[in-house]
């Protein structure tokens, strides 16, 4: 940090330096020259920096390397031979090689940039290859692209090229795979040595961005297939929504949405990266050929036009796919909603018949508990009448009253007593019914 912001105490972010340095990360390599370039793509699962590192430092062990450029995920290689460019991204590991040619030297077809390397080292290389492309960077003063253009014959390949940087050189390939590479021809006809590094860069990402967009096409007829039998099935399931006559039918069908539900989403799930990632490589793919800046060429398909026709379906198909996928999400949710909706109006009609029901038992239990209650005045006048005859017989000497009268008076005051306390208790009971229900 500079010093006057050390004396202020600053404390610096610790992504500061970090972010700064990927902004300035992986600038394009000036070349010089006649190059071959050969440029090799390894897909992995998961991060293999540890692997690929020590990968690589095998690599300078048996080869007299300086290192030029290097960070955790971007590395430059320059050997008496050859010159590394080492990148990992999330999904993949780019390793591209530099080698310089000889003017009007002839490239025999199995001859690549890293010849000099051990095939035993290439087969350490954590992940699988899938993409492999040669650059061959030529002045026009060794290939005119007069020579070029003559040599196409009108029933060989589909070649795709255009002028590019501006008029400033030809670019060549027909994107096919040719002994293990799809290659490419590009003659300077002016360009500086960083315009050069640019133009093979960009020629490099686009067959790699590529190759990566197309990962989500065999993933879309995939699911496509899948959503076609998943369509069906919910439109059946619709039917059978409309001739449920039962509960039970509902429910049944109800369970069967809910599974179809658990699929749609684990489907979602499982493709959405794939998708989400084949739309940023197919945005890469056509922000790299704008860059270049094309020119047409009489009578031959550019870049572009050529993404257009072969690139562009298949992403269309991988969107098309995502599309129904959520629209397939978004109607089973609703239906599922539907049915729910009728279920639980079927429940709340069973609960009101049920809370009748109750209600009707609970009327039948306040009569028998009436009843009860009038019983149980009488069995308690009778104990009552009962206790006083005999405390009235245990008086008798007291006084000259016959206790078979006073036992006749005190019935009726035993009686009276009894029900107006059954009844004053009750209403004490329904008081505090009504404040807890308030």
């Amino acid at each position: 940090m500079h010093p006057r912001l050390m004396i202020a105490n600053l404390e610096e972010h610790p992504l500061r330096q970090p972010l700064n340095n990927e902004f300035h990360a992986r600038p394009p390599v000036p070349l010089v020259g006649s190059v071959l370039v050969s440029h090799l793509v390894f897909k992995h699962s998961a991060t293999t920096l540890r692997a690929e590192r020590a990968n690589i430092a095998q690599l300078t062990k048996a080869h007299t390397a300086t290192s030029i450029e290097s960070s955790d995920s971007h590395l430059m290689l320059e050997t008496n031979s050859f010159r590394l460019r080492w990148e990992l991204h999330n999904e993949f590991s780019s390793y591209t090689f530099f080698k310089p040619l000889l003017n009007g030297e002839a490239l025999d077809p199995d001859i690549t940039a890293f010849d000099a390397v051990d095939p035993a080292w290439l087969g350490a290389i954590p992940g699988k290859l899938i993409v492999a492309c040669h650059v061959e960077l030529r002045n026009t003063e060794e290939v005119s692209p007069e020579s070029v253009l003559a040599g196409l014959t009108p029933n060989g390949r589909a070649i795709v090229a255009s002028q590019v940087a501006d008029n400033a050189a030809w670019a060549f390939s027909d994107l096919k795979i040719d002994n293990g590479f799809s290659r490419f021809l590009v003659l300077n006809d002016g360009m500086t040595q960083r315009q050069a590094g640019r133009t093979v860069q960009r020629l490099v990402d686009i067959e790699t961005y590529r190759i990566m967009a197309l990962l989500g096409l065999p993933v879309a007829k995939e699911v496509g297939q899948w959503l076609y039998k998943s369509e069906k099935q919910l439109a059946t399931l619709m039917d059978r929504i409309g001739q449920a006559k039962t509960p039970e039918d509902e429910r049944n069908v109800l369970a069967t949405l809910s599974t179809l539900a658990a699929e749609v989403e684990h489907s979602v799930a499982r493709t959405t990266f794939r998708f989400g990632a084949s739309r940023a490589y197919h945005d890469l793919v056509m922000q790299r050929i704008e860059e270049m800046r094309e020119t047409r060429i009489p009578g031959l398909l550019t870049f572009n036009e050529f993404m257009q026709r072969r690139l562009q379906p298949a992403m269309n198909t991988c969107e098309a796919i995502s599309r129904r996928q959520e629209e397939l999400s978004g109607r089973v949710a609703r239906n599922s909603q539907l049915l729910r909706t009728r279920v639980d109006i079927e429940l709340e009609r069973q609960n009101q018949e049920l809370l009748g029901q109750m209600n009707q038992r609970a009327k039948l239990q306040l009569r028998l508990q009436e009843t009860v209650e009038g019983l149980s005045v009488v069995v308690l006048t009778y104990y009552g009448s009962q206790l006083v005859q005999y405390l009235a017989k245990g008086t008798k000497d007291l006084h000259h009253l016959n206790t078979d009268v006073i036992t006749a008076i005190s019935i009726p005051l035993i009686a009276g007593l009894l029900a107006w306390g059954t009844r004053r208790m009750r209403k004490i009971l329904a008081a505090e019914a009504g404040e807890t229900a308030h």
